[in-house]
């Protein structure tokens, strides 16, 4: 995908047609570049008709995520987070460990529309499709140290657990350290990295993906068993969803850094 492809794919989200001229009009891009941004979206999991005379039109629809529509369905806990969305990056992960010796607070939220570099336990790679997940990370400091967030990933799991059982009754299971099954297929990841000293304090950066609605292309790519909240008859709003579970993980990490995993164990056997 090109540098330009999701502002194309942005003045699509209307499914009507729009010429390459129109598109190009607007962009102030040649419709050769409309062209080439529009080449490869098959790879991220979308379908654009293209009709000679007509133009191209978004088949596959895509709920772009919005800071503001977040922020406002986050309500008093908005206070609790720094928000940032951005339409690209390698991996929300790496940029947030990068900065976890700067001045960023707890709970600062880095969210991509796509990261080319997603990753999971083991050097996996994420795979996910434009508007078919949501991946993103969590810096949370802690006062201890790294012993203390033993079954950390666990918490997490319990959290996003919650949050999909409240729709539609999905008993989802955890598999440790830090899969999210439903009938034994993958439905989310959790990749924790950790720094610090030894006795503390100690950041945690919690990198999350979970699988919305996952296309044929995108599901090819993974080397695993894998299913997604769209089958199993789950299909909120995106932003809405993606705050609902930063207000469970809100609650269950601050439990956590006092009380530890002792709290969730119940909950996790």
């Amino acid at each position: 995908m090109t540098p330009h492809t999701l502002e194309v794919l942005r003045l699509l989200e209307d499914g009507e047609f729009h010429s390459g001229e129109a598109l190009g009009r607007t962009l102030a891009l040649t419709r050769a570049t409309i062209s080439n941004a529009l080449a490869d979206v098959a790879d991220a999991g979308l379908v654009v008709d293209r009709v000679h005379g007509r133009g191209y039109r978004l088949v596959t629809p895509v709920q772009w995520l919005s800071k503001e529509k977040i922020e406002s369905s986050l309500g008093p806990r908005a206070a609790h987070f720094s928000v940032e969305l951005v339409d690209r990056t390698g991996s929300t992960n790496s940029d947030l460990l990068a900065r976890v010796d700067g001045s960023e607070r707890s709970g600062t939220v880095r969210v991509a529309e796509m990261q080319s570099q997603g990753r999971g336990r083991r050097g996996r790679t994420w795979h996910a499709g434009l508007g078919g997940a949501l991946t993103f990370s969590l810096l949370w400091r802690f006062d201890q140290g790294a012993g203390f967030l033993s079954g950390l990933s666990l918490a997490v799991g319990i959290a996003l657990a919650r949050v999909v059982h409240r729709h539609g009754g999905v008993e989802a299971r955890l598999k440790w350290p830090n899969d999210l099954l439903w009938n034994h297929l993958k439905l989310a990841g959790i990749l924790i990295e950790l720094a610090g000293d030894i006795m503390g304090p100690t950041t945690a950066v919690i990198g999350i993906g979970i699988n919305l609605r996952l296309g044929d292309a995108i599901r090819a790519r993974v080397d695993q068993p894998v299913t997604d909240l769209a089958r199993l008859g789950i299909q909120p709003d995106r932003n809405n969803l993606f705050a609902e579970i930063l207000v469970e993980l809100d609650t269950v990490l601050r439990q956590f850094s006092t009380s530890g995993f002792r709290p969730f164990r119940s909950e996790w056997d």
